[in-house]
């Protein structure tokens, strides 16, 4: 199975993270995608963040209309700091027969050397970086140095291939602007975001009071 994974705080979910996934398994003809929310974030602050069982919960909530779409939480059930590359090594432990696509945002992908362990990430996935559409760059300038000379161009499926054997993918998005950190703030004004995130995802958050 072609399962896309794509993790996030998911503090609150929104529509930006379903459009993404939509245009991903669209562009790169997924069976599944799999909504993978951290435990804990390495470089952010858990201060504003509702809990783990919180935030699975609201993505849960959310895909209830996407049959494709499942939350794994499997980095909840590891516990601590969520790491990208030990999330992937375990699924790939646990689905060895699957292949998975690795969905990030072009701006993360240029932080990548900052990531741990970092190249251990083509051992384990396809990656798929999204970027916003005008981009014409390559993927490739924005490899870290230290792999850089992994990677090839493949003629044949037109795209960045490892010497792993998985690729380097470039997904163009329509990119629907909606920040979790602007929902929240107007959820603590008891602003209305119901252009931003699900109706169902709004009623739990009021419901266990989260944000205010």
């Amino acid at each position: 199975m072609r399962i896309g994974l794509l993790g996030g705080t998911f503090n609150p979910i929104h529509f930006g993270h379903l459009h993404i996934a939509e245009e991903v398994q669209k562009s790169c003809q997924l069976e599944q995608v799999w909504f993978i929310p951290t435990c804990q974030p390495p470089h952010k602050s858990s201060a504003s963040q509702a809990s783990f069982a919180h935030r699975l919960a609201m993505v849960k909530t959310a895909l209830k209309d996407f049959p494709d779409f499942k939350a794994n939480d499997i980095e909840g059930r590891r516990g601590g700091t969520s790491y990208s590359v030990e999330t992937l090594q375990q699924l790939h432990l646990e689905y060895p027969h699957d292949e998975f696509f690795f969905i990030m945002g072009l701006d993360s992908f240029q932080e990548l050397s900052l990531w741990k362990n970092y190249p251990q990430l083509f051992a384990f996935a396809h990656i798929v970086v999204t970027a916003r559409p005008g981009f014409s760059g390559s993927l490739q300038e924005f490899l870290p140095v230290a792999i850089a000379d992994r990677f090839c161009y493949d003629s044949d499926s037109k795209k960045l291939q490892c010497d792993t054997g998985f690729s380097l993918i470039a997904v163009t998005h329509t990119c629907r602007d909606i920040s979790s950190t602007e929902v929240r703030q107007q959820l603590a004004l008891r602003q209305d975001v119901g252009e931003k995130i699900p109706a169902a995802v709004i009623k739990y958050i009021q419901l266990h009071q989260l944000y205010q």
